[in-house]
């Protein structure tokens, strides 16, 4: 596994971990703030609540692995009103992900993956959950670790790795948990559990806020 955290460091990850998925805790308060709509795209996505699922559910596939490779990137801001830093921040640290993604889908054999990025999925412009339409890219669409209702804090701590970088700095973390193959059980590299319906499960009447 010390080549998944070499990897991540080569793919410009600040730093990267192995974790054992026991040790994944997940909260209710997290997806209260989805609920809220804390970060402005909640019921706009597939890849993010109510669609996702509730988090009893998603706990649930996350239990279905037994480690995961856990990355944070670090970029600079002049202060903690630099928005535009920390979207620039945001555009470096999705970048990372995806190559860092496409890297362990083509190198190793794994029986499955679970990506888990930070913030909603951003592959589309416009989701298509807003057209009453499947996902267009089942295959690269990825959930986030806040729509899972993981805590990220506790997931670092176990760790070793820190939350908060230093003064002027904002972190990004990526999760992608994965199932080695057993000799009984093959299936092809980089299927996946992640929730993809093309029925949103709710009455077509329900309006949006």
């Amino acid at each position: 596994m010390d080549d998944l955290v070499k990897d991540a460091l080569e793919s410009k990850a600040t730093r990267a971990a192995i974790v054992d998925a026991a040790e994944i805790r997940f909260h209710e308060e997290f997806r209260k703030a989805c609920e809220r709509n804390a970060c402005g795209q909640y019921n706009t996505n597939w890849m993010g609540p109510p669609a996702i699922g509730p988090i009893g559910q998603l706990a649930g596939m996350v239990r279905k692995y037994k480690q995961g490779l856990l990355f944070q990137t670090v970029h600079p801001v002049s202060g903690s009103f630099d928005l535009k830093g920390m979207l620039e921040g945001k555009k470096i640290h999705e970048q990372v992900f995806r190559d860092l993604l496409k890297k362990i889908k083509n190198k190793y054999d794994f029986e499955d993956l679970l990506p888990l990025n930070a913030g909603c999925c951003q592959i589309c412009p416009k989701c298509a959950y807003l057209d009453d339409e499947p996902c267009r890219h089942p295959d690269e669409a990825v959930s986030s670790l806040e729509a899972y209702g993981i805590d990220v804090v506790a997931l670092e701590k176990s760790v070793g790795m820190p939350y908060h970088n230093g003064k002027n700095t904002v972190s990004y973390v990526g999760l992608i948990l994965f199932k080695e193959k057993e000799a009984a059980n093959k299936r092809p590299t980089g299927a996946r559990d992640q929730p993809l319906r093309s029925d949103k499960g709710k009455q077509p009447t329900e309006k949006r806020t």
